[in-house]
């Protein structure tokens, strides 16, 4: 890993295009229970598994555009056909549920390996989040930007994984200066921005083009990439509890991009429900 001293970007997107990427443990284990189920293994189960873990998704999804067919004139997203045009067995033997991520990082980073778990969780909760908005715009792409929520923060992902002590130092920085913005205590410590090795590493894995641009926050001009970001700054957000200071104005973004109240908003994600829990716990 190079995390001994301070790599350069190219080096780094050298270094993640070579790796292996893992995959969580929780998907390992379904992967393999659905290997012992014959009668109940297809593509749409497969698929079921694969799209909750954002390691695993851009994983297939990077061998698939490395592997792509010059027939296949469009790119495909949605995890299950991606798995349907590979094939069941080739999906399973080259795009293998191993290394664990909690191999990876071992007993002497459990501090990073939550907070990877945590990112991940978040993923999760944003991809949701963009994909019913998604279709309450009636946007036919739907499922890419699910995905585009979803890998997002792959390189964030990434980098807890494989340069654990350093992605440690930044958060450190941020909590010494609560002012301190994510993008330049990366910059501090990395000589770079998460943001931009994400880029870059989209490029090289030849990513679709589509979902190359909903990732990136700087299109945030288009109402699909609005919808992916503000999903991604909700998840964020309501992860430090749902009286975080940044919510209000989330739920202002939201309501314009829906054309809805924000009180409405607050009742579809369910904000108002979480505070009175919040305060019947307290």
């Amino acid at each position: 890993m190079p995390e001994q001293k301070q790599k350069k970007l190219s080096e780094w997107i050298s270094f993640l295009s070579a790796a292996e990427i893992p995959v969580l443990r929780q998907t390992a284990r379904n992967v393999a229970a659905l290997e012992h189920d014959e009668q109940h293994l297809n593509a749409r189960s497969l698929a079921h598994v694969v799209k909750y873990d954002p390691f695993m998704t851009v994983k297939l999804l990077r061998y698939l555009q490395a592997h792509k067919h010059r027939s296949q004139e469009h790119d495909v997203v949605e995890v299950e056909q991606m798995i349907m045009i590979l094939g069941l067995e080739t999906t399973l033997n080259k795009v293998s549920a191993r290394p664990l991520v909690e191999e990876i990082l071992g007993r002497d980073n459990m501090g990073a390996l939550v907070y990877l778990l945590k990112t991940a969780h978040r993923a999760n909760i944003a991809s949701s989040y963009a994909f019913d908005w998604a279709v309450r715009l009636h946007d036919l792409h739907f499922e890419e930007i699910r995905i585009a929520a979803l890998l997002h923060d792959i390189a964030e992902m990434l980098m807890w994984c494989f340069a654990p002590s350093d992605m440690l130092k930044t958060r450190h920085l941020q909590k010494q200066d609560k002012t301190l913005r994510s993008i330049a205590a990366q910059e501090t410590v990395f000589g770079f921005s998460l943001l931009q090795l994400q880029h870059e590493l989209a490029i090289k894995w030849r990513l679709p083009e589509l979902l190359i641009t909903l990732m990136d926050d700087n299109n945030s001009k288009l109402q699909r990439v609005r919808n992916v970001t503000l999903a991604v700054n909700l998840a964020r957000h309501s992860a430090n509890g749902w009286d975080d200071a940044a919510l209000p104005d989330d739920y202002e973004e939201i309501a314009q991009l829906l054309h809805l109240q924000a009180c409405d908003v607050m009742t579809i994600v369910g904000a108002e429900n979480q505070s009175e829990n919040a305060k019947k716990q307290t």
